[in-house]
């Protein structure tokens, strides 16, 4: 459905820690890392799409997130979400919802959110029923 996701950021050394630290744990990759522009991108191993994109603003004015805007990431079970979160706590995240089951959502929505260091809304998300 998607071509690429992208999100601005401020201080783009800072933001590509954090996310190369977050999203390893989901196994993506960083296909490319250009300071100059400033970007930085993730994909799956192997697959051309969708991408995720952090970098600086084409216009040249500041970043800013959105009220209402969020970005969430599929995690293949429970304990990588619990992981995101703790690894985005750890790299200077702001706690927006621990991991729980959110079965307001559906019966087994295990989600965590949280917000970047610039501010942009992220979630980590796994649907499916936890294996024994």
């Amino acid at each position: 459905m998607f071509s690429h996701i992208c999100v601005g950021t401020n201080d783009f050394n800072r933001a590509q820690r954090f996310y190369t630290a977050v999203l390893e744990i989901l196994g993506l990759e960083l296909y490319i890392n250009d300071p100059d522009k400033p970007w930085a991108i993730w994909r799956e191993p192997g697959v051309a799409r969708p991408l995720f994109i952090v970098g600086g603003p084409f216009d040249g004015h500041p970043a800013a997130s959105g009220n209402g805007q969020m970005v969430a990431f599929a995690a293949v079970d429970r304990k990588t979400v619990d992981r995101c979160h703790a690894t985005a706590m750890a790299h200077g995240a702001q706690n927006e919802g621990s991991p729980a089951l959110r079965p307001h959502y559906h019966a087994q929505y295990y989600g965590t959110y949280f917000r970047d260091p610039d501010g942009n809304k992220l979630c980590v998300v796994c649907h499916h029923k936890e294996e024994p």
